[in-house]
């Protein structure tokens, strides 16, 4: 596969407007403690989505599923504020219909808890969304404490938190598609690198806990934050809605991989899928859903990876919810 380059001298791989079509813009509030990122898709996408935390904070998710009806999307908001920011979605729809995209257009949203770390900054509203819609751009993808990453933390059974963030990453397969993801990481596990953890809970020492030990050790846990990792993966490939929602299941295996545990009671964990269909692969459709669905898991894990490598250092929580 030939990777999608940022930056050929540290070999840092692309992002999600690497789909042409796709926008991303971001907007933080005054705090600079929570925020929103906007992914829009003027000329719409088929959509797809994986909910598997058994804490989920979405909207409009029973559309896109398969059987409903055949609305395209223009645009997912992912954002801060827990349940408060749902209603930000106003602020991408109204900036959607300003520009005459669609009267109704469908957005759907998935949200993280950043409560504690946000403190009493307000949660994410129709005006920061509109904002976030207003700096979208096919352009690079700032990566770390920006738009929805901005209050993410990681690690939060065991031990002492650690900022969280925004990843991306996108890949193309010779003669095929273009995959790229796009994560919001605020993971109540670990994050795991090739069998290595490289963000997580800490112990007094600065040390990882390795939380997954823990857990099977018997360890009893001394607090539960809820928690969440939400994304988007994005392919220029035409796909149905169907396997759209395939695809978004079969990306699930990235987070699964670069976080443990997962997909606890305690997280939302969201996945969103937007197919473009300006490629068509000459392959059967079984054949199309398992190759793109196996290559948002690759860039879906490489974004949760950069999301939390790509934080303000690699700070503990308490350190940080000092200022």
């Amino acid at each position: 596969m030939n990777v999608k380059k940022q930056n050929s001298k540290d070999n840092i791989w692309g992002g999600l407007t690497d789909v042409p079509g796709i926008l991303v813009g971001n907007a933080e509030d005054k705090s600079g403690r929570t925020g929103c990122t906007v992914i829009l898709c003027p000329k719409g996408a088929v959509p797809g989505v994986d909910v598997s935390g058994g804490s989920p904070g979405t909207q409009n998710t029973d559309i896109i599923r398969p059987g409903a009806s055949e609305y395209p999307v223009y645009g997912v908001l992912l954002t801060g504020g827990s349940f408060f920011g749902l209603p930000a979605t106003g602020g991408v729809m109204r900036w959607l219909v300003e520009h005459k995209i669609d009267e109704v257009p469908l957005v759907p949203a998935a949200v993280i808890f950043d409560l504690l770390y946000a403190k009493d900054s307000p949660p994410p509203d129709a005006a920061l969304a509109y904002a976030a819609c207003q700096s979208a751009s096919a352009g690079p993808i700032k990566e770390g404490n920006v738009g929805a990453g901005a209050g993410a933390t990681i690690g939060k059974i065991y031990g002492v938190p650690m900022k969280g963030g925004l990843g991306t990453a996108s890949i193309q397969i010779p003669d095929g598609p273009v995959v790229a993801a796009l994560a919001v990481v605020n993971a109540l596990g670990d994050i795991w690198n090739r069998g290595h953890i490289i963000a997580g809970a800490l112990n007094s020492d600065g040390t990882f806990v390795n939380q997954t030990r823990f857990m099977m050790e018997g360890v009893p846990s001394p607090l539960y934050y809820s928690n969440t990792t939400i994304a988007v993966v994005a392919t220029t490939e035409r796909l149905t809605k169907a396997e759209a929602n395939r695809v978004a299941q079969l990306s699930d295996d990235g987070m699964a991989r670069a976080i443990s545990p997962n997909h606890t009671q305690w997280d939302g964990d969201t996945i969103f899928c937007l197919a473009l269909g300006t490629h068509t692969s000459n392959m059967s459709r079984d054949a199309v859903v398992t190759q793109v669905g196996t290559a948002a898991a690759l860039v879906l894990e490489k974004a949760i990876i950069r999301g939390t490598g790509s934080t303000i250092g690699m700070y503990a929580f308490k350190e940080i919810m000092r200022t």
